[in-house]
C-alpha cells in the first residue's frame, strides 16, 4: 500500500517521501515553508502520478537515470532516486503509480 511520510527538517522546512511497504523511498518531495503545503503536494502526487505524462525522465552528471513527477502546471513535485539503468528507473515510474493513490500518510513533522 505504501505511505507519504511528512518530516520536518532541521531548517523549519517540511517534506514528504513516498515509502513502499518495504520503507523504500521512491519518491521525495521538495521542501515546503507549512505542513499543510506539504499536504497539498500529497495531493498534486495523487491526482498526477496516474497520468504517465507527467513522469519526466532526466540523467544525473554521473550519468544515473532518475526521474521527476510534475504538475499540470509544469512545477516539480517530487524526484526520483538515482537509479542503475533507464529500466529501473521506469520500473520506479510504475511503482509511484501504483502506491500514490491508496498511500497512507503519516505525520512524523
Amino acid at each position: 500500500m505504501g505511505s507519504f511520510v511528512i518530516e520536518k527538517g532541521a531548517t523549519g522546512a517540511f517534506h514528504f517521501n513516498l515509502q513502499a511497504d518495504n520503507n523504500e523511498i521512491v519518491l521525495t518531495s521538495q521542501h515546503y515553508a507549512s505542513k499543510q503545503k506539504a499536504e497539498e503536494g500529497i495531493a498534486s502526487v495523487k491526482a498526477n502520478a496516474g497520468t504517465p505524462e507527467r513522469f519526466k525522465h532526466h540523467t544525473s552528471k554521473d550519468g544515473k537515470p532518475y526521474f521527476t513527477l510534475v504538475a499540470a502546471n509544469g512545477e516539480t513535485i517530487g524526484t526520483s532516486e538515482m537509479y542503475a539503468s533507464k529500466e529501473k528507473a521506469e520500473e520506479g515510474c510504475a511503482a509511484v503509480a501504483k502506491l500514490a493513490a491508496a498511500a497512507t500518510t503519516v505525520d512524523q513533522a
